[in-house]
């Protein structure tokens, strides 16, 4: 399994020069496997899921956490989806509200964007999904519904031999810091029970949360405890505040160090790495 990250700001791409070295664009994570190919979110960062050459079996499976602009911005200019011979499959959480189609057609048409969903070259197949379980190729991929404003899903991606779990956008106790003791109430735990790598959401200092309480993300130290709960084996901290620089970021993890003996393999996301699973 090959992991290649392309976008992990969070709320809006970032161009400031200090923001440079762990990246400014949004949400967006490239997996493979046996030539299969899924895209996790269409944040601005997919713009270089573009670069390299198609998979064979002409096919790439996008899988979206939630519909908020972030992750979705880069999808009208993803080039396989004006490309007639390629089969592209969206799959997003379901809603009670509107269908999935009806949600990305607010963003894919005017005056927003100027061609309609309808009218993407590509084959293209929509999912809507909740807390279920498919398989595409190789991936087993079970998805679940997670804390965040507006049906959000977080994502457990099964391979042959390894597990990766992208909680982008996620606040695993509502309003708790430091978690609770059970397990059974914190929202996404089963997703991530011993993933060999997890990339979660850790937008906030632990100072700055108390006064976000609600907005759907988590500080460091908290994706921190999450993901000793679940057993991870490799965490990635990611989805960085827009207002963090690169500087900001690296004085955050050296206190999140200096708070936190934790023997657990943990890291901030850059964007442009690439991780390899056997």
């Amino acid at each position: 399994m090959k992991i290649k990250i392309r976008g992990v700001r969070g709320s809006i791409p970032t161009a400031d020069p200090d923001t440079t070295y762990y990246g400014g664009n949004t949400s967006c994570i490239e997996v493979e496997e046996e030539g299969w190919r899924l895209v996790l979110d269409a944040g601005s960062g997919m713009r270089y899921s573009n670069t390299g050459e198609r998979p064979d079996n002409k096919r790439i499976d996008i899988l979206l956490t939630h519909l908020h602009l972030d992750h979705i911005i880069g999808l009208g200019f993803f080039q396989p989806l004006f490309d007639p011979a390629m089969e592209i499959h969206i799959w997003g959480p379901a809603s009670s509200k509107q269908s999935l189609h009806s949600r990305l057609t607010r963003y894919l048409s005017p005056p927003l964007f100027p061609v309609l969903i309808r009218n993407l070259p590509c084959k293209l197949t929509l999912h809507e999904i909740d807390n279920t379980e498919f398989k595409i190729g190789p991936f087993t991929v079970q998805s679940e519904y997670v804390i965040h404003p507006g049906p959000t899903i977080g994502y457990r991606i099964t391979g042959h031999h390894s597990v990766f779990v992208y909680l982008p956008d996620h606040e695993p106790a509502l309003g708790r810091t430091g978690m609770l003791t059970d397990p059974r109430w914190i929202s996404g735990i089963r997703l991530a029970k011993g993933a060999d790598i997890l990339l979660h959401d850790a937008q906030y200092t632990r100072e700055e949360y108390p006064f976000r309480t609600g907005w759907g993300h988590s500080s460091m130290d908290d994706a921190l405890h999450f993901a000793t709960m679940a057993g991870v084996k490799h965490l990635l901290l990611a989805h960085h505040d827009p207002d963090h620089s690169d500087a900001t970021l690296n004085e955050m993890f050296s206190a999140l160090q200096t708070r936190h003996n934790n023997p657990i393999h943990h890291e901030l996301a850059v964007e442009g790495m690439e991780l390899e699973l056997p």
